[in-house]
């Protein structure tokens, strides 16, 4: 289930102004469908958006999500499947893995946070990362205070809560690894520590028949994609649902319209070879992660050698 969809959904329903529950994997153990880190969003009629199982635990954690929107307490749950011999509350899932979930409601009172948040960095190019308090004994950190934190301190979201310290280490490391941890110690405080790593960026520069199933797939892993092409026939042409961004524009000119060093990954499929070269002579000063060429070796040796 990708984040770009959980997160449409979760502006869908905020405009109605309906209470919502976060549910948070904070924790884990052998085989699991999901890690700590992943997220799902449940409204009061038990509809759900997102999953941490395939399926097999969201409708009981929709059911407890229920009384969390009630009380508005965050509570904890925990599914252990390791125990062949156990039918987990008459689930049956045996998936050989123990999994933890933390509840909190979202309302309009608190203005839907830690989520709105956490949504708004997902969406950034900017690596970002969140402390979710699951247990504490200090009133100062109650279980559901959250620290989301970037390097840029005019773009943090955080409560006014002066104990939010001890959380700075935890979240800078975790952006640094790129991994969920979580931390339960001995005083009582237990915080998952999660990065929130950007949507990845896909532009596909060509917008023949074959960049619809390209664009589509992406889409659907939910990627952000662009699309790029010089002939106002081909963009017109096709359907692009997928796409956030379909522009007309001359080869040579990519960089009037885009920020190629925002992107995670270029695939360049125009099917004309002076249209490629023209791309990708822009594209090779760029240390992108990825780009793509369409075509044989021959063709792509060709095309390098052009470019020196």
């Amino acid at each position: 289930m990708s984040v770009r969809r959980i997160i449409q959904t979760f502006h869908d329903w905020q405009q109605t102004g309906e209470p919502l529950v976060l549910a948070t994997v904070y924790d884990t153990a052998g085989s699991t469908y999901s890690k700590a880190g992943q997220r799902i969003l449940i409204r009061g009629n038990a509809d759900y958006q997102g999953l941490v199982s395939g399926g097999c635990l969201e409708g009981d954690l929709a059911e407890r999500a229920r009384a969390v929107l009630e009380t508005g307490v965050p509570a904890t749950v925990s599914y252990d499947m390791r125990d062949d011999g156990e039918d987990l509350f008459g689930l049956g899932v045996g998936c050989d893995g123990m999994i933890r979930v933390f509840l909190q409601a979202l309302d309009q009172e608190t203005e839907y946070e830690p989520f709105a948040s956490i949504a708004q960095f997902l969406l950034t190019d900017k690596p970002s990362s969140v402390a979710t308090v699951i247990a504490s004994t200090d009133p100062d950190l109650p279980p559901g205070v959250t620290l989301v934190w970037t390097l840029n301190p005019a773009e943090r979201r955080s409560p006014a809560a002066p104990a939010l310290g001890c959380l700075i280490a935890g979240c800078e490391a975790v952006q640094a690894s790129g991994r969920a941890r979580f931390d339960s110690g001995e005083d009582g405080l237990a915080v998952l520590y999660a990065p929130l790593n950007p949507v990845p960026r896909l532009l596909v520069l060509g917008a023949g028949l074959d960049a619809v199933p390209v664009i589509g797939m992406a889409a659907e892993l939910g990627w952000r994609v662009s699309v790029a092409d010089h002939r106002p026939a081909y963009l017109a042409k096709h359907e692009f649902d997928g796409a956030e961004r379909t522009v007309l524009v001359e080869p040579a000119a990519l960089e009037r319209e885009f920020n190629l060093g925002d992107f995670d990954a270029v695939i360049v499929m125009s099917h004309h070879l002076a249209t490629d070269q023209a791309y990708l002579a822009q594209l090779a000063a760029l240390e992108l992660p990825y780009i793509g060429v369409l075509g044989p070796r021959a063709r792509r040796d060709r095309l390098l050698v052009a470019l020196g």
